[in-house]
């Protein structure tokens, strides 16, 4: 048996911590400032299972939401920028999905962590796609609404029987923010994990992670990731559900069962 070296793992966090943040970081000076070098930089962003756009991904989100310090979000908008895995362009995307699944306010802080890392670095601001540039029917906006959420969830949408799902759900949130051109679909899925993981709500929770499955978007090895890195900033708890949500939806999927919120197939049947 082999044992791992506490100097290799000091070294390989410090590298990775630097280039993953864009900066000079200064040696800890705590035991919690260690740890993020030791842990989260050495052995949870280092990891091969998952590309790290993905992981900027979930980390900007979910720091944003959970009470994340200005630095920290600085220096994960600065080092997707400086890594060039994100542009300016698709972090402003980021700003606005993250606002639908987790609140504007979350949204407000990723948005301006943009505005101050593009200052720093002295970018250039991109233009941006506006919601609508010309006038529409509101019929057809809910008609593609629903198409966009059955492309995503692989399953059909609400029918607009209240303000929340007609003007929200339908209407904004899969009838123009799914659909928009600055960021793909796998990317604005892993935003919408951080925020429905975060939310603690059952079925969404359940139903994005089999969308997120059902659709390709990310294998199972991938999910699983995911359920580690965003432990990172949303605590253990709650990604101790999301991991066992990963694995029941795995099951569902892997013995062809539908799954849409709607109805529980009979878990005697998955767990089989």
């Amino acid at each position: 048996m082999s044992l791992q070296d506490s100097a290799d793992r000091i070294a390989k966090g410090a590298a990775a911590q630097e280039r993953l943040l864009g900066r000079t970081c200064a040696p800890p000076k705590t035991l919690f400032e260690s740890s993020w070098r030791d842990y989260l930089f050495a052995e949870v962003w280092t990891r091969p299972g998952l590309e790290l756009r993905a992981r900027y991904l979930i980390a900007i989100p979910s720091a944003a939401a959970n009470n994340g310090t200005p630095e920290q979000l600085d220096d994960y908008v600065r080092g997707a920028l400086t890594q060039q895995l994100l542009s300016v362009a698709e972090l402003r995307e980021v700003a606005v999905h993250s606002a639908v699944y987790s609140g504007w306010s979350a949204g407000s802080l990723i948005d301006a962590a943009v505005t101050r890392i593009v200052a720093e670095l002295d970018l250039a601001e991109e233009p941006y796609v506006p919601l609508r540039d010309e006038p529409w029917d509101p019929k057809v906006r809910l008609e593609q609404g629903a198409a966009e959420f059955n492309n995503v969830m692989t399953f059909g949408g609400p029918p607009p029987v209240s303000p929340y799902f007609e003007g929200g759900i339908l209407n904004f949130v899969f009838g123009e923010m799914w659909s928009r051109p600055g960021l793909d679909q796998r990317s604005r899925r892993w935003v919408t994990l951080v925020g429905v993981a975060d939310s603690s709500a059952v079925v969404p929770i359940e139903t994005h992670i089999y969308g997120a499955m059902a659709s390709g978007n990310a294998s199972y090895e991938e999910m699983n990731e995911f359920v580690l890195q965003y432990a990172v900033h949303s605590g253990w708890p709650r990604a101790s559900f999301v991991q066992g949500v990963v694995m029941k939806m795995a099951k569902y999927l892997n013995q062809g069962l539908f799954w849409d919120g709607s109805k529980q197939e009979s878990d005697d049947a998955a767990s089989k």
